[in-house]
C-alpha cells in the first residue's frame, strides 16, 4: 500500500474554511502572514489554528520577512510549523531551528528543482515561478526528488487535474490554495473537499 498523500490546504481565513479542511482530511492547515490577498494577522491565525486537531500541522507562512517579525508572529499565532516562501538563506533557516518548529521550504521552480535539505528544511515545497498565482508549472519536465523525500507539489492544482498530477509526479504530498477559490482569496468549502477527494481517490 502507498503512502498517504501530506495535503496543505493554504490561505485560509475563516472558521468555515477550517473546519471544513479538517473534516475533509488535511494533514496541514496554511495561515499567509505575508502580503498577499490571502493573509491574515497573528491574533486571527491563532484563533483559527485553536479549531485544528492536535494531530494535523498548522503553518504560518512567511516571504522575505524580516526574522524577528517571523519569530514574533510564529509565537503571537502559535502556529505549529512555519514555511518560508522567500529568498531566506541558511542561516536564516538555522536561526529559526531553535524553536522547534518544522520548517517547509517554499521554492519557485524556474529551471533546475532545487534538493531537498539544501537550506536544512524539514519539507520542500515545490511551485510555480509565480507563487500563489494559480500558475501549473512544468514539473513533467523535471527532474524531481526522489522517491521517499518529504516534498510537496503546489502551483495550479485543482480538483479537476490534482489526480493526473498525483499520478505523474509521485509527491510525497500537495499544497493547495488557488485552486480551491471561487474568487482570489476566498475559498469555496466545496472545492477544498472536492479536492482532498479527487487527491486521494487513487489511494
Amino acid at each position: 500500500m502507498s503512502t498517504p498523500l501530506f495535503i496543505k490546504v493554504c490561505g485560509l481565513r475563516t472558521e468555515r474554511d477550517v473546519e471544513t479542511a479538517v473534516a475533509a482530511g488535511a494533514d496541514a492547515i496554511g495561515f499567509v502572514f505575508a502580503e498577499s490577498p490571502r493573509q491574515v494577522d497573528a491574533a486571527t491565525a491563532r484563533a483559527l489554528a485553536r479549531r485544528v486537531p492536535e494531530g494535523i500541522m498548522t503553518v504560518g507562512v512567511f516571504r522575505n520577512q524580516p526574522l524577528e517579525e517571523v519569530r514574533e508572529l510564529l509565537e503571537a499565532s502559535a502556529v505549529r510549523a512555519a514555511q518560508l516562501h522567500g529568498a531566506e538563506d541558511l542561516a536564516f533557516y538555522e536561526a529559526l531551528r531553535p524553536t522547534g518548529l518544522p520548517l517547509i521550504r517554499g521554492a519557485s521552480v524556474r529551471d533546475e528543482v532545487p534538493a531537498h535539505g539544501e537550506r536544512g528544511e524539514d519539507i520542500l515545497l515545490l511551485d510555480a515561478p509565480v507563487p500563489g498565482a494559480g500558475e501549473l508549472w512544468d514539473w513533467e519536465g523535471k527532474r524531481l526528488p526522489p522517491a521517499g523525500s518529504r516534498w510537496l507539489l503546489a502551483g495550479g492544482l485543482t480538483p479537476d487535474n490534482v489526480a493526473h498530477a498525483v499520478q505523474a509526479a509521485r509527491p510525497w504530498g500537495l499544497d493547495v490554495s488557488s485552486g480551491i477559490e471561487i474568487r482570489r482569496g476566498v475559498k469555496s468549502p466545496e472545492l477544498i473537499t472536492a479536492f482532498l477527494r479527487a487527491a486521494r481517490a487513487e489511494q
